[in-house]
């Protein structure tokens, strides 16, 4: 029988549950995959944004002697975000460990420790999927719970509105010609103007993330089709459907494959959201802010934590816990466009 004490040993301590946490791989997922947000870590609970807006214009000619016109200086506001706790936690019972070590293969420590490591892994998955829906949610200016209340919205945060939503007319049975690649330019122009210094020629370019209903509109329209279908590329755009991305009018349009029940974590019906990708500066952020305990506070905060609290009286469980407190944020989020497929 297992013996409760084996979670005073150092291996179950916050510092050694954190590391073991934090090396378990992520869940698969299409925005954390792509690299897109750059990682800081900050000491407090409240992450700040201090947005500089500087201006360009023409400079009206003058007389030789003339008094010269000034430049005007640069607006400049401090934004201020608390970070949002992510947690879920499990109890282990000493009952469900009792008779784990059936042939005495393993010591008792090993087997407790690797029954603590499954059920931390499943607390683990859950924590993932949350920062993707965060993530997601980044790439639309609007960060959800999980009851689809709104944490933090980046366009009331950095005072600027959301772009309308665009009609790409994808169930058009005889559609104009070019009207979807004109469509595609001036997702890009928009998003391009209001990314600003951000967007660095050459290499940002605009993604945008479709779900079921427009993507199999968009790879069926008949212009993605002729561009493709009327030169060698034809394979290229078998391939590129079945595995989820498709390069079309200057943008990188990618399927995005959200939870299995087509509902936790997905892109909204018929609709595609673009963003700006491989930008310059600190353009998309995951903020993560120290955890709530004496050993964390004023220190960086880390992805997550991870405890095991025993039952100090009875002896009779031990609960196991995590947290995360991150910030995923878009600092222009003018920049971000969306479209429906009609």
């Amino acid at each position: 029988m297992a013996h409760m004490d084996v979670f005073n040993a150092d291996a179950f301590s916050l510092v050694e549950m954190t590391a073991a946490v934090n090396k378990i791989p992520r869940v698969p997922s299409m925005l954390g995959d792509m690299g897109l947000f750059t990682t800081k870590s900050i000491s407090t609970d409240i992450a700040s944004f201090d947005q500089k807006d500087g201006s360009i214009g023409l400079i009206q000619t003058s007389d030789r002697g003339a008094p010269i016109g000034q430049r005007p200086e640069d607006s400049r506001t401090m934004r201020f975000l608390k970070a949002p706790r992510i947690a879920k936690g499990d109890t282990l019972k000493a009952s469900q460990v009792a008779n784990l070590r059936a042939f005495g293969t393993e010591s008792e420590f090993a087997v407790v420790q690797t029954e603590v490591a499954m059920r931390m892994a499943a607390l683990t998955s859950d924590v993932n999927l949350t920062w993707e829906n965060q993530r997601l949610g980044a790439v639309q200016g609007v960060v959800k719970d999980a009851d689809g209340s709104t944490i933090y919205d980046l366009y009331s945060l950095f005072d600027v509105s959301q772009a309308a939503e665009v009609d790409f007319d994808l169930d058009n049975a005889s559609p104009a010609s070019g009207a979807l690649r004109k469509r595609c330019s001036e997702m890009t122009r928009a998003s391009r103007r209001a990314t600003g210094n951000g967007w660095i020629p050459n290499r940002t370019y605009l993604a945008g993330l479709a779900d079921d209903v427009f993507w199999d509109q968009l790879i069926a329209h008949p212009e993605v089709r002729a561009t493709y279908l009327n030169q060698a590329a034809a394979a290229e755009l078998r391939g590129e459907a079945s595995s989820g991305t498709l390069d079309f009018g200057g943008i990188k349009f990618m399927h995005y494959d959200g939870t299995d029940d087509n509902s936790t974590v997905k892109v909204p019906t018929g609709e595609c959201k673009f963003f700006p990708v491989d930008t310059a500066g600190d353009f998309w952020q995951a903020v993560l802010a120290p955890g709530e305990f004496f050993d964390t506070i004023n220190q960086p905060g880390r992805p997550m934590y991870a405890l095991t609290i025993p039952d100090r009286d009875r002896n009779a469980f031990v609960k196991l816990e995590v947290y995360s407190y991150p910030l995923f944020i878009c600092t222009r989020p003018a920049s971000l466009q969306r479209a429906r497929n009609t």
